[in-house]
C-alpha cells in the first residue's frame, strides 16, 4: 500500500522482480590480463534460493558479457592459474563420475578453453582456491578431521562418522559456533594441490587427459586455528601468509602472522604480540614484502585503532604506512612495479579506492564518485585496474579504472542497472557536542511531504555507503517512505575520534546523532514529521530498541536481530571474547535496552532467526515475552497486542531466502502501514497462515499441480 500515488513503476514496486533480479560480486583477472571474471546469482526455479554462474568481462570493454558455466547447483571461487587455468568449486555432478557427490569439488577449464572438468574431490568438499601470479602452484583450503594424518585418513574418518549418524562434536576450545554454522569437528587446513605422482590411468586417454590432482597438507598442527586465516600465497608460489589463532586465557584469544613454506611445510611465526591482532596479509610482486593491517586489541576505554604496516618478509620488521592517514584502511592490490599499493577505505559516506606510495606513505585518493568499491584487480600494465563497484543508486557492477585519472568506466555486464524511484540526497548537521553528522536520505517520487524511516546500520563499525539487497531504502521509496540512513558516532569513515566518541557508551553520542539529524530532516517541507518510524538490524537493532525505552516520537519501531539484554548476549554470542573487550559489567548494565522496557509505549516489530548465531535467538524470545509482560503497553486481558514476533526458523542473522526475503518485506510494510500512516494494515501474505488464499492464488496452485501431473512430478 503507497502513502502517495506512484508514477513509474520499476522492480521495486513487485517484490517477485526484486527478489528475482540478478546479483553480481567477485572478479578474477587472468596473469596476462585478457579474461575477467566475475559470478552472477539468480533466483532457482524453486523460487527458494540462488544459483551462482561464472560470467565473463571483456576487460577493453568491447565485447558483451558470456556465460562460462551453468548447473543447477552452480560455481564459486574462481581463481586463474599462473598458466591461465581457470579453476573454480562446485557441487555440481561429474559427468565422468560413477556417482553423485553433494560436497564441492573443484573444476578446472583449460587456459585454452573447452569442457570444465573435475580435478579434485573429496570428502567434506574443497573451499578456497588460491593460486601463485608467477608460479604453476595452486593452494586450496579444505576442512579436514581431527585425528587425520592424511586424506586416506580422513576420508575413513569421514565416513565411519557419516555411517554412524553422528552429529556430536567434543570441544577443547572456544569458539564453538560462527554466524551460523556450527564449528567443528572438521577445521580448514592448507593444502597444495598437485599432480597425483603414480597416478596410472585405468583405461587409454586422450591426448587433453590430465592427472587429477592430489593434496598434500602444508599446515601440520595448526588445527582449528585457522579458521580465520584468510591465507594468501606468494606471488613465486614459494610460501603463504595466514593468520592463525593464538588461544588465551579466559577464552579469550589473538592473530599472529604466520609464514608456511609450501615445499616443507615450515611455519615460522612473523609478527606476535600480545596486545596487537595481525591480518590483511598482501604480498608483493616480488615477494619480498607485504602490507598487512596490525591492530590493537580493544578494551572497555579504547576502540580499535587498525594501521597498515608494511613487513620485510626477510627480517620481519615492520613499518607503520601512512601512519597520518586517519581512515581505516583495508589492502587491495599491489601495483606491478612494487612502489605502490591499492587501498579502500570507508570516507564520508563512501569507500573509495586509495593509492599509497609505500617509500614516503604519501596518500591519494583514486575513485572520487560517490561509490563503494571492493574486489581491486590490476593489469600487467599497471596503469589500469577492475573492481566491482556499488552505491545507493545502483548495485554491483564492474568497472575499469584509469589509474591515472580514476575514471571509472563500467564494462559491459551481465547484469543492467535497475531503474530507481526517487532521488538520492546528501543530508548533515551538527550534534550537540558540535561533532558533524551527515547520512544519505532517499526520496520518493513526487513533493511530499513523505513520511519518513530512519535507518540505523549495524556493525557498530561501519557505514551506510553500498548497495544492499537485504535492507533496500527503495522498496520503501516505491510505497512513498522517505529513508534516512545516517552514520552516526562509532561509524567508520569519518576517523578515530568519530568512533571513539560512541565507545562503550553506545546508548549515549550514537542516539544523540540518530536524534539531532532526525530532527534536522523533519524540519524539511518535504518531511511529514507527525508519520515517522525507526528500523535496525543487529546494532541497529540495538539501537532500534535503545530508542523505543527513550523516546516516544516515532510511530513504529522495527527491530531485526537485536541486542536486548547486554548481560545475556555478551556471553553467548559466537565472539565472546570480542564482547568482553567492548564494555565492562557496568557499561553494559548502562547501555542494556532491556533495562528500560517498561518505558517502550511505541508498537515494536520484533525479528530473528534461529540460525543466528551472532545475536542468539534468545535475545529476541526474551525481548518479545517482556513486551508483552512489562513494556509501556504490555500484553491486554485477552493477550492481544500492539506488538508483533516475526520469526524465520531457518535463517540465520539475515534473511537470505528469496521466499523468506518477501516476507519480510511484506510484513515490514504492512506493520508501517498499519502505524505510521493509519490506515488498515494490508492482508497479509497466504504463506504465513494468516489469511485465506485469494481466487488468483487457488487458481495458480491448482494450475501447478496440474502441471506437475502432467510431468510425472511428485
Amino acid at each position: 500500500m503507497s502513502s502517495e500515488p506512484q508514477t513509474s513503476s520499476t522492480i521495486f514496486h513487485d517484490l517477485d522482480q526484486y527478489v528475482a533480479m540478478p546479483r553480481l560480486g567477485g572478479l578474477a583477472l587472468s596473469p596476462d590480463g585478457t579474461r575477467l571474471v566475475t559470478t552472477v546469482s539468480t533466483i532457482t526455479k524453486a523460487g527458494t534460493g540462488y544459483a551462482t554462474a561464472l560470467w565473463g568481462l571483456d576487460p577493453r570493454g568491447e565485447q558483451s558479457a558470456y556465460r562460462i558455466t551453468r548447473s543447477a547447483k552452480g560455481e564459486a571461487g574462481a581463481a586463474f592459474s599462473s598458466t591461465g587455468t581457470l579453476y573454480f568449486t562446485s557441487a555440481r555432478p561429474d559427468p565422468e563420475a560413477d556417482e553423485d557427490t553433494p560436497e564441492a569439488a573443484l573444476w578446472e577449464i583449460p587456459a585454452g578453453g573447452g569442457e570444465a572438468r573435475v580435478v579434485l574431490s573429496r570428502p567434506g568438499g574443497v573451499g578456497q582456491v588460491l593460486c601463485a601470479h608467477d608460479a604453476d602452484v595452486t593452494v586450496v583450503v579444505a576442512s579436514q578431521l581431527p585425528g587425520a594424518t592424511d586424506e586416506k585418513t580422513h576420508a575413513a574418518i569421514h565416513k565411519a562418522r557419516k555411517d554412524g549418524g553422528v552429529q556430536a562434536i567434543l570441544h577443547d576450545g572456544y569458539p564453538v559456533r560462527h554466524w551460523d554454522a556450527d564449528l567443528g569437528p572438521s577445521a580448514p587446513q592448507l593444502f597444495v594441490a598437485e599432480p597425483a605422482a603414480d597416478e596410472t590411468p585405468k583405461r587409454p586417454t586422450t591426448t587433453d587427459h590430465v592427472a587429477p590432482l592430489q593434496l598434500r597438507r602444508v599446515s601440520e598442527g595448526v588445527g582449528a586455528r585457522m579458521r580465520d586465516g584468510a591465507p594468501v600465497v606468494s606471488p613465486d608460489g614459494t610460501f603463504a601468509l595466514v593468520s592463525l589463532t593464538v588461544p588465551e586465557a579466559r577464552g579469550d584469544q589473538r592473530s599472529q602472522l604466520v609464514r608456511i613454506d609450501l615445499a616443507t611445510g615450515e611455519q615460522t611465526v612473523l609478527c606476535d604480540e600480545p596486545d596487537h591482532e595481525f591480518y590483511g596479509a598482501l604480498i608483493s610482486p616480488d615477494s619480498t614484502r607485504a602490507v598487512i593491517v596490525v591492530d590493537r586489541k580493544s578494551t572497555p576505554e579504547q576502540a580499535p585503532a587498525p594501521q597498515l604496516h608494511v613487513l620485510d618478509l626477510a627480517s620481519s620488521e615492520l613499518s607503520p604506512l601512512a601512519a597520518d592517514w586517519d581512515r581505516w584502511a583495508s589492502p587491495a592490490a599491489w601495483l606491478p612495479d612494487g612502489q605502490n599499493v591499492l587501498v579502500i577505505a570507508d570516507d564520508n559516506g563512501r569507500s573509495p579506492i586509495f593509492s599509497i606510495e609505500v617509500a614516503t606513505g604519501a596518500v591519494r585518493q583514486v575513485t572520487t564518485d560517490d561509490s563503494a568499491y571492493s574486489e581491486v584487480v590490476v593489469a600487467p600494465d599497471g596503469t589500469t585496474a577492475y573492481a566491482v563497484r556499488s552505491s545507493y543508486l545502483f548495485p554491483a557492477e564492474v568497472v575499469s579504472i584509469a589509474l591515472g585519472t580514476g575514471e571509472a568506466t563500467p564494462l559491459p555486464g551481465p547484469v543492467e542497472r535497475p531503474e530507481i524511484p526517487g532521488r538520492l540526497e546528501d543530508v548533515e548537521t551538527t550534534a550537540a557536542d558540535g561533532t558533524r553528522v551527515r547520512g544519505w536520505l532517499a526520496l520518493p517520487e513526487g513533493e511530499g511531504p513523505h513520511p519518513l524511516l530512519l535507518w540505523i546500520h549495524g556493525g557498530p563499525l561501519g557505514s551506510w555507503n553500498a548497495w544492499t539487497w537485504r535492507w533496500n531504502p527503495w522498496l520503501l521509496t516505491a510505497q512513498g517512505y522517505a529513508v534516512l540512513m545516517p552514520d552516526p558516532a562509532l561509524s567508520t569513515g569519518y576517523g578515530r575520534d568519530f568512533i571513539q566518541r560512541g565507545w562503550g557508551s553506545w546508548g549515549k553520542a550514537p542516539y544523540e546523532d540518530l536524534m539531532s539529524i532526525t530532527d534536522h530532516v523533519v524540519a524539511r517541507d518535504d518531511i511529514d514529521e507527525t508519520r515517522t518510524a525507526a528500523m535496525g538490524g543487529s546494532f541497529g537493532g540495538y539501537m532500534a530498541n535503545w530508542v523505543a525505552g527513550h523516546t516516544d516520537r516515532f510511530k513504529a519501531i522495527v527491530t531485526h536481530a537485536s541486542l536486548w539484554a547486554l548481560d545475556q548476549f555478551g556471553p553467548t554470542t559466537d565472539a565472546s571474547f570480542f564482547w568482553q573487550r567492548e564494555m565492562t559489567r557496568e557499561m553494559g548494565e548502562a547501555n542494556s535496552p532491556h533495562l528500560s522496557v517498561d518505558k517502550i509505549v511505541t508498537p515494536v516489530l520484533v525479528i530473528h532467526g534461529d540460525k543466528d548465531y551472532r545475536v542468539p535467538i534468545g535475545e529476541g524470545l526474551r525481548l518479545w515475552y517482556e513486551l508483552l509482560a512489562h513494556s509501556g503497553r504490555p500484553a491486554a486481558d485477552d493477550g492481544s497486542t500492539v506488538h508483533r514476533f516475526l520469526y524465520f526458523p531457518n535463517e540465520n542473522h539475515w534473511i537470505l531466502t528469496p521466499q523468506h526475503a518477501k516476507i519480510w518485506y511484506q510484513v515490514v510494510s504492512g506493520f508501517l502501514t498499519e502505524h505510521v500512516l493509519g490506515s488498515d494494515a494490508p492482508e497479509l501474505p497466504v504463506e504465513l497462515g494468516r489469511s485465506a488464499p485469494t481466487d488468483k492464488q487457488l487458481r495458480a496452485a491448482a494450475a501447478a499441480e496440474a502441471e506437475d501431473e502432467a510431468t510425472g512430478a511428485n
